[in-house]
């Protein structure tokens, strides 16, 4: 009789940690599809400023920038590179591994020397509470250069209006 209470003894055990398995599994998975879907959120903006812009205007091909407004106005290079685009919906905070987009920007003011708007930084990567997570801001590009021959701004501070990813209330990023 002792023998049979041992053998269904192991066998529910058996059960148990299959089980248990199966949800270790089932939740990993789950978990590591919404850390898929958080990074995604980048991947599947528009890399460059200017292809922002253009789908913002209804089309499929390069922004035309117009003579005289780009001899006054300098715009904004994403991460660097390419042509400098004015006004743009959405800038590339960590160009290393896009974990910060500042996007949804409407531009209070557009000028020669400086710019001012509103946006929302995403956060898409990262550990901790921050990951997948949006913080309001206040952005102003500021330090107009000449860039390859076109003028760009260099600089960006941003300033949340709520709570912050770093803990800091006021950052600056390098942008060209």
């Amino acid at each position: 009789m002792t023998d049979r209470v041992v053998a269904r003894w192991a066998r529910v055990r058996t059960v148990a940690a299959i089980l248990v398995g199966m949800g270790v599994l089932v939740l990993g998975g789950v978990w590591l599809e919404q850390a898929t879907d958080r990074a995604s959120v980048v991947d599947r903006a528009p890399k460059t400023a200017a292809a922002q812009k253009a789908r913002a205007d209804g089309r499929e091909s390069q922004v035309e920038v117009e003579e005289s407004a780009s001899a006054t106005r300098p715009g904004v290079r994403d991460c660097g590179i390419g042509e400098p685009v004015q006004e743009p919906a959405f800038i590339t905070l960590d160009c290393a591994n896009a974990g910060r987009v500042a996007s949804g920007i409407h531009w209070d003011a557009y000028e020669s020397d400086g710019a001012a708007g509103t946006g929302v930084v995403q956060v898409s990567g990262g550990a901790g509470a921050v990951a997948g997570k949006s913080f309001p801001a206040r952005l102003r590009l500021f330090g107009p250069k000449n860039v390859d021959g076109l003028m760009a701004f260099t600089a960006l501070e941003v300033t949340y209006t709520g709570a912050t990813p770093t803990g800091k209330s006021m950052e600056v990023f390098s942008i060209a």
